[in-house]
């Protein structure tokens, strides 16, 4: 019978206790961050919010977005970088602005930081509408579009003159893919008139323009 050895034995009693064995984290996808994961996963979840706690005072709580609001947000989110020229080209014109999908985005996002976001909706809805080819969708889009940006009950109303308005509630009667065309032109002029020009001042489109270069020429 083999005796162990006193040296042995205080070997055996100082030997640092075994670590349990660590679980991997789960792998990100290529190029994604924990923070932008975790961003998402806060946007996809229904009823919550984004932005912090100070919503602008025309926000709807507990409403889901309109068809319009969430195929705007898919266009911002997928929109691909503009070029240096169209960047530029934004100064141009309202009309070219209005015509690129990456400028329509960045103006949105403008229009978020005065609270005038709805009127950008409400253009887009009303593009929308005259888009659609089935009568019973055109119904039911004129009047959630009415609902949302035309009732004077609606948080989202958009600014729109008493004889524009009294032509809408006649048309409504019997709702066609143009029923607000006259009010679309009025929130189009509205936006060039007085939101365009402090956009092409604001950080946000100089900042595009660092990111692509300088303009060769700026018109208001």
């Amino acid at each position: 019978m083999r005796l162990r050895s006193s040296t042995e034995g205080r070997r055996r009693q100082t030997s640092p206790p075994r670590c349990p064995v660590m679980r991997r984290p789960p792998r990100l996808p290529p190029g994604a961050t924990p923070a932008a994961c975790a961003g998402a996963a806060v946007a996809a979840a229904p009823g919550m919010k984004s932005g912090g706690g100070h919503g602008g005072p025309r926000g709807r709580a507990g409403r889901s977005p309109s068809p319009a609001a969430r195929s705007g947000l898919v266009a911002d989110a997928c929109s691909a970088t503009p070029s240096p020229e169209e960047v530029q080209s934004w100064a141009q014109s309202f009309d070219k602005l209005m015509r690129s999908p990456a400028g329509r985005g960045a103006f949105r996002a403008f229009l978020r930081t005065e609270y005038s976001e709805e009127n950008m909706l409400f253009w887009l809805a009303c593009e929308e509408l005259k888009a659609e080819a089935d009568r019973h969708a055109v119904d039911e889009k004129a009047r959630l579009i009415y609902e949302d940006y035309v009732s004077i009950l609606s948080p989202k109303e958009v600014s729109l003159d008493s004889r524009v308005r009294e032509g809408i509630n006649k048309k409504m009667q019997e709702p066609s893919a143009h029923t607000f065309d006259d009010a679309q032109l009025q929130i189009y002029t509205l936006m060039h008139r007085d939101s365009y020009p402090r956009f092409l001042t604001s950080p946000a489109y100089r900042a595009l323009l660092l990111q692509g270069g300088s303009p060769s020429s700026t018109e208001a």
